[in-house]
């Protein structure tokens, strides 16, 4: 099935069901950390690591001198039935956007799981996300953990805890982001690094044109 299908289908299937009970579900299960917001014209972009059990979001904004912390956190979906878990990352997903205006998204792509049925709901976890900022008509961008963790540490075998350590670094935090939410931080640094070296030669207006980035 092709990708335009398969966002459509997932919509299909959460905007059915779109009820008063998980609306309020999806809202109670974001957790959110805000330290530093910065008044005026910002370019805010969003990292989204998305897990159907755990998805981390980071929103930073992107200066000519680098990245400055605006929020993070974690969508969590609790144990529910896997249709109301990916209704939540799809509201949360929107219920960031709308809060703190990002214009743009960064997402990891699924390259490998523990098992088969782990990927699969980790790609559909995936598609509720990407629907969730198609609906905000966000311009998204997929990077595979390898781009990331090379963007961020200068290496594509670093693991999560030097991940985390050196987003702590670049965004001068005081103290350790939660894993989920330091590794959507760091698909946020990753994006707003490429972003800005695609944007000169006109290639970061993909999703206005109907489409999704692929890097």
């Amino acid at each position: 099935m092709g990708a335009g299908l398969l966002a459509n289908a997932v919509c299909q299937s959460l905007d059915a069901l779109l009820n008063s009970r998980f609306r309020e579900q999806a809202r109670s299960h974001i957790g959110s950390i805000c330290i530093h917001k910065t008044a005026g014209v910002m370019t805010l972009i969003l990292g989204i690591d998305p897990g159907s059990r755990i998805t981390g979001f980071g929103v930073v904004q992107h200066t000519p001198r680098g990245c400055i912390y605006v929020a993070s956190g974690c969508i969590r979906t609790g144990a529910g039935e896997l249709a109301e878990r990916l209704q939540i990352v799809y509201r949360g997903v929107r219920e960031v956007i709308q809060t703190y205006g990002p214009v743009t998204m960064g997402i990891e792509k699924v390259f490998m799981a523990k098992n088969a049925d782990s990927a699969l709901k980790l790609g559909q976890a995936r598609g509720a996300a990407i629907v969730a900022g198609a609906e905000e008509g966000m311009e998204i961008a997929e990077y595979t953990a390898t781009q990331v963790k090379q963007a961020v540490v200068g290496t594509g075998a670093a693991n999560k805890e030097q991940v985390q350590m050196m987003v702590m670094h670049m965004l001068k935090l005081t103290s350790k982001p939660q894993i989920d939410a330091s590794d959507a931080l760091a698909i946020a640094i990753c994006h707003a690094h490429t972003r800005s070296s695609l944007l000169p030669h006109g290639l970061g207006t993909a999703r206005s044109r109907g489409g999704r980035l692929r890097l």
